[in-house]
């Protein structure tokens, strides 16, 4: 029986997509890891993957990759999956419209860039697109507008790409991860001018940093992230009344917090947005305007 092929956009060892690529060249799966570090490239082979070098913000880059993808699978691709993300900490006052394009050139327009290149190699295949989004497109992420926003255009996307998709036999699946450890959320992006608004708490932004691999995040190791991933993405076929219960899911919500926020989601927007009114602190913040306001009072008086 042929080995399903499979493809992995931004597999830097100690993110999501390393671990999910390793997962499915567990499985007995073709693997094509690729990276934007060139050097990156032979450690992925050294470990059995067919490694390929690719910047997805960057169309030449994109289509020399397909070109090569194509001859190693032979013109039918089973699985692509579009991890590589970008992600940005700030205020949504204090955004810097170069800093949101380039979020959403990585979360977004990447991911379109990428299946109109690679849908010629799906269809034969009858294959599968698996989009990484994030949780954060369903709750108030304080200060980070530009991400979750990016994602939730990203899921918007998806679900449209779906239907279209459908008649060829092509499914796409939506990831909304929760916190997972990884390299991105060790380091996020992003900083707060000296002239915000938020300068009077700004151990609140301090906090903010880095949230998503915090305790309090409730992390999800990376490994137990893509191997439930992976098994997901082997379920069934069936119909779409029986889906969600029975076979591969077109929503798939997992990670820390993902299950709690979205039934948060169902319940109503205010329970998010008071649970995350309490999360980030921003009733502290509000307590310190409330006190320069009675301040600036008494001086008038």
């Amino acid at each position: 029986m042929q080995r399903k092929t499979v493809l992995v956009t931004g597999c830097t060892p100690g993110g999501i997509g390393y671990a999910v690529a390793k997962e499915f060249q567990s499985r007995g799966c073709h693997v094509i890891a690729t990276a934007r570090n060139e050097a990156l490239l032979q450690e992925l082979r050294s470990q059995g993957m067919s490694a390929v070098q690719l910047d997805v913000t960057n169309d030449a880059s994109i289509a020399t990759c397909r070109n090569e993808v194509c001859k190693l699978v032979d013109g039918k691709l089973d699985i692509l999956i579009n991890n590589a993300g970008r992600g940005l900490v700030t205020p949504a006052t204090d955004i810097k419209l170069d800093d949101a394009r380039a979020v959403y050139e990585t979360n977004l327009f990447s991911v379109m860039a990428m299946v109109s290149s690679f849908i010629d190699l799906l269809i034969p295949a009858r294959g599968l697109i698996i989009n990484v989004a994030s949780i954060s497109a369903l709750i108030p992420y304080v200060f980070g507008s530009v991400y979750a926003s990016s994602k939730a255009a990203l899921a918007s996307y998806s679900r449209t790409l779906r239907a279209e998709l459908r008649p060829f036999g092509v499914r796409v699946q939506v990831v909304m991860a929760g916190t997972v450890k990884s390299n991105m959320g060790n380091s996020p992006k992003g900083s707060l001018p000296s002239n915000s608004l938020y300068q009077r708490a700004r151990h609140l932004y301090e906090a903010r940093l880095g949230f998503s691999q915090k305790s309090g995040s409730n992390p999800m190791p990376t490994g137990k992230f893509a191997m439930n991933l992976v098994d997901n993405a082997f379920k069934p076929e069936v119909s779409l009344f029986w889906r969600t219960w029975f076979g591969r899911s077109d929503w798939f919500y997992y990670g820390g917090m993902s299950r709690l926020l979205y039934c948060g989601s169902c319940l109503g927007e205010w329970i998010l947005d008071m649970a995350i009114w309490k999360k980030f602190g921003m009733y502290e913040l509000e307590a310190i305007l409330e006190d320069d306001r009675k301040k600036d009072g008494r001086k008038d008086l």
